[in-house]
């Protein structure tokens, strides 16, 4: 115990003083820990999205503290510092993808070191960088949850953008209150993780990964959610207890989900889900047998003591499964 509240301490202390030294845009920019004086059975390490902060992961990282495990939320690299930027002057964000990938690993160590089990989670790009390192370190992580992961566009003329062009983009919904970031961004400084991306989805055909929650909208304009379903496709061959969903389109649900603020007015929704998977164990064929006897006229109790996966559930399976497009669930074959 003593040496857990040594470790717990100085993660706080250290990342204090390194982010007071950059100096930090604001507060909300700051990495979040949420830590129990003891580890836990479960550890969160969530990791942020492209221009953004940690602020995105502090309702559902609020959420699965309160459910008794330990989150920790830290500031990526080159992200949430003080500045005056624009095209002439662009933010300092990393152009080299191993930058990523050593920080991931390095704070992947870190979370180990705070519970039995480490489940792993990004947003967006930080969902392609969890992404990557449930397929580089799958005996390390129990699972994996992917919010609006950036594999590549819904159009193909803006992957070509991306993919050739070194301009500065500002981005179209900078003035949203929600928004914490940077206001714009040096093309390559993404290009990264389309490349990224890409290398996922061919990896991922035959490399086992951690079983994975995908989750997607429709009325995202940022990514391709028929990307996600050819991720999660690939991934359930060989972790059958993954899951996926898309929300519908008149939801409304913007790629930038992870907060209110910021446009979800469904997150309560998205915080459901992810708890149901978190802790539920049953497959996904499992799942959508669920859904069928639902979809029957049956109650959700019926359909798991009929399918006798009533001991491997959560309570907010329950939620979900009374909350969500259950068609949904069926008509994705794998």
């Amino acid at each position: 115990m003593t040496d857990y509240s040594i470790i717990t301490k100085t993660i706080i202390e250290a990342a204090k003083i390194r982010e007071d030294a950059l100096p930090l845009k604001n507060e909300e920019c700051r990495s979040q820990f949420f830590f129990h004086p003891h580890p836990t059975e479960k550890v969160f390490l969530f990791f942020h999205g492209f221009t953004a902060a940690p602020y995105q992961f502090e309702p559902l990282g609020k959420t699965f503290f309160q459910l008794g495990y330990n989150v920790l939320v830290p500031l990526q690299p080159g992200h949430g510092i003080a500045g005056d930027w624009n095209g002439d002057n662009p933010p300092p964000l990393p152009e080299d993808v191993e930058v990523y990938q050593k920080f991931a690993i390095e704070w992947l160590q870190v979370a180990k070191q705070l519970g039995k089990e480490v489940i792993i989670g990004g947003d967006s790009s930080g969902a392609t960088l969890a992404a990557w390192l449930a397929l580089e370190r799958p005996q390390e992580i129990s699972k994996a949850l992917l919010f609006a992961a950036y594999l590549g566009s819904n159009l193909r003329i803006v992957n070509w953008f991306v993919s050739v062009l070194p301009f500065y983009y500002e981005w179209l919904n900078k003035d949203n209150p929600g928004s914490h970031g940077y206001d714009g961004f040096l093309i390559p400084a993404l290009r990264l993780f389309l490349d990224l991306g890409q290398e996922i989805l061919d990896r991922v055909e035959n490399t086992p990964a951690s079983p994975m929650l995908i989750i997607s909208s429709k009325d995202d304009k940022a990514v391709n959610f028929h990307e996600h379903q050819d991720l999660f496709k690939a991934v359930v061959k060989y972790q059958p207890k993954s899951w996926y969903y898309c929300f519908d389109k008149d939801l409304n649900i913007p790629h930038t989900m992870m907060t209110e603020a910021e446009g979800n007015e469904h997150l309560d929704l998205l915080i459901t889900i992810s708890k149901a998977y978190v802790e539920s164990e049953i497959t996904w064929g499992e799942l959508q047998k669920i859904a069928q006897v639902m979809l029957k006229g049956k109650s959700f109790d019926t359909a798991v003591k009929k399918l006798n996966v009533d001991r491997q559930i959560s309570a907010d399976l329950r939620i979900m499964m009374e909350t969500i497009n259950k068609q949904a669930l069926i008509d994705l074959q794998c």
